[in-house]
């Protein structure tokens, strides 16, 4: 385990720049086996200049530490806590070629988050493969904005023997994690007690000499503030009667709430969702309006005149589930266990692969359409004809929700022995975007869900091509459904030149790459001249099991294709004018447009290949 935080001073920060300078040599140099949690300290934020007190979110320098780190080393899981606004987390995931896991702990309802930066935390969201909430009203709130499965996921406790005391004073807690006017707040409240009840109050803070209390001496004497250095909140509160929780929302201290229910002090908060949550509503505590010094201090008074009613709050709370820190940290590592079994195995077989090896190369392209798809006009013969000409050895014709038209190209293909073609289909589901099948034998109808579609595909022996991931400008799944699907998925298209956006490429490249799925490229060309844009150099093939072995070591190779000019010709020859019928071509020649490739000998076996043979 490695964690990487935004602190440290220089020397932290240079022995940081120290260590990422390694991993150039060794991805894995961060790592030691049987060492505790190495901590990289990244640095901190950029002044700025106006108020000297706000920090810009995250430097250039720490961005760029961030990108060395995620990009040169080797991790499996990259797990990033309250990515919710543009910062430390955000940035990681946008780095990260890892499987991500989100933690959200106290998120609040932030305008330029969910608004005006809501497209871009899009993306950033869609890159994790698991999400966690640390309350149900944070997961509600992101599920608002940004839907998706949030498994709740409460913060620990740390194991204390609750050791309460009914002799008076009533001992009464506070911590001073919560936001500034929690305090303020608390100390209006202590001096609206009576003057006959006892009582004494010790505020926790991580610094107490921080701490102010304006407050009048015969108050001020009753209180006492203490630090880690003289004992753990979990100590100060297994010997407290009560424990305030004063938040307006903007810093909850939920861990606090939870470790006073745990340690045997009755809760008094606030009712602010996070709050009320865990201690329902006066089942194990009791609430007062967020901002309420009065009502507050109505409630600390019923509880220290009430034996009988801390009595049944406290036994209320014996019987609340609560998991410790090791527990905790269990959940968390079946999680991370649960998102690595589901990456493919990278191995394949080796065995087949070596066979393999001994085969010429041949160029392939998996994703082209013919004039049997309702948007393009190219007859198959003339499709056949250009992807000789343009060197290619074999190609997937891939049309809209048909197979007529790669079954004709086979069995044109039938009297070649230099090409093959690869029956195939681009699916449309009913509402989860379109997935293609290779080495099809039968028409799959378009409509079913996605479950149906591929479990057809399979029957059929096909292979699970999805094309265009990504591309919000097609019908494509969204995130949530590849995650459904990703052990299912034999190929993920990682190029596609006909996608407008680069990125939209990079975020498939980024989710093939993370589940150990096979890349692989295809034209999706609707115009024969959009051939060539992209092929998949591989060595040749029999049926899609040696398909497949041999896509592991193919090598993706691009070239640029003005998308603007192979569109325009798409629209003249399609939606430009009526649609023609099938075309039967007597003397088919290869469209010009394109780059000739020199036709040399055969590369063949010497047999002929019929249609998407096994």
């Amino acid at each position: 385990m490695l964690i990487a935080a935004p602190s440290g001073g220089r020397g932290g920060v240079a022995e940081t720049k120290s260590a990422l300078a390694g991993l150039r040599d060794d991805p894995d140099a961060l790592f030691a086996p049987g060492e505790e949690p190495r901590v990289l300290s990244m640095g901190g934020g950029v002044k700025i200049p106006r108020s000297g007190r706000r920090q810009a979110p995250v430097s250039v320098d720490m961005g760029n530490r961030i990108e060395a780190l995620l990009g040169s080393g080797r991790f499996d899981i990259v797990h990033v806590h309250d990515p919710f606004v543009p910062g430390f987390s955000s940035n990681a995931l946008r780095h990260s070629f890892s499987l991500n896991v989100g933690t959200f702990h106290e998120t609040e309802e932030r305008p330029f988050a969910t608004q005006f930066a809501r497209p871009l935390l899009e993306i950033f969201f869609g890159r994790l493969d698991a999400r966690t909430a640390s309350s149900r009203t944070s997961a509600r709130l992101l599920n608002r904005y940004f839907p998706g499965s949030y498994e709740i996921t409460h913060p620990g406790i740390d194991p204390v023997e609750p050791a309460q005391s009914e002799v008076p004073p009533l001992k009464i807690a506070f911590s001073e994690r919560e936001e500034p006017g929690a305090l303020r707040l608390f100390l209006r409240a202590l001096r609206r007690l009576p003057p006959d009840l006892e009582w004494t109050a010790t505020v926790y803070a991580d610094e107490p000499g921080a701490v102010q209390l304006r407050v009048a001496r015969q108050i001020r004497d009753r209180i006492k503030v203490i630090g880690p250095d003289q004992a753990s909140l979990s100590e100060l509160l297994s010997h407290s009667n009560v424990f305030v929780a004063a938040s307006n929302g903007p810093r909850p201290d939920q861990a606090a709430v939870r470790q006073a229910i745990a340690s045997g002090a009755v809760p008094v908060t606030t009712t602010i969702g996070r709050y009320v949550e865990l201690v329902g509503d006066g089942q194990r505590g009791l609430l007062f309006p967020a901002g309420d010094p009065v009502t507050l201090a109505g409630q600390i008074q019923r509880l220290g005149e009430d034996g009988r009613l801390r009595e049944r709050l406290r036994s209320a709370c014996g019987k609340f589930e609560i998991e410790t820190w090791p527990e905790v940290a269990d959940r968390f590592e079946s999680t991370y266990e649960r998102l690595v079994a589901r990456r493919h195995d990278p191995a394949g077989n080796e065995a087949l692969r070596k066979k393999l090896r001994d085969r010429p190369l041949i160029d392939v392209d998996l994703h082209m359409h013919t004039d049997h798809s309702s948007d393009c006009a190219t007859p198959v013969k003339v499709l056949i004809e250009t992807a000789r000409d343009r060197g290619f050895g074999a190609i997937a014709i891939t049309d809209h929700n048909e197979v007529s038209g790669a079954r004709e190209a086979a069995k044109v293909a039938e009297e070649m022995d230099d090409f093959k073609i690869i029956v195939a289909e681009e699916v449309k589901t009913g509402e989860q975007g379109e997935v293609i099948g290779l080495f099809l034998k039968e028409k799959i109808p378009k409509g079913l869900t996605m479950d149906e579609t591929i479990a057809e595909i399979k029957r059929q022996g096909g292979l699970v091509y999805v094309p265009h991931p990504f591309d919000r400008l097609h019908s494509v799944p969204d995130y949530e459904n590849l995650l459904d699907m990703v052990e299912d998925i034999d190929l993920m298209e990682v190029f596609n030149p006909r996608v407008a956006i680069s990125s939209f490429n990079e975020e498939a490249e980024r989710f093939a790459r993370k589940y150990n799925i096979i890349p692989a490229a295809g034209s999706d060309s609707h115009v024969a001249q959009g051939l060539g844009a992209v092929r998949n150099r591989l060595h040749d093939f029999d049926g899609p099991e040696e398909f497949l072995e041999a896509m592991r070591e193919a090598e993706i190779t691009r070239r640029h294709k003005n998308l603007v000019y192979v569109q325009a010709l798409k629209f003249i020859q399609t939606t430009g004018r009526p649609k023609a019928a099938k075309r039967e071509v007597e003397a088919p020649r290869a469209v010009k447009g394109g780059r000739r490739k020199a036709r040399g000998p055969k590369q063949g076996r010497g047999s002929k290949r019929a249609a998407g043979k096994s």
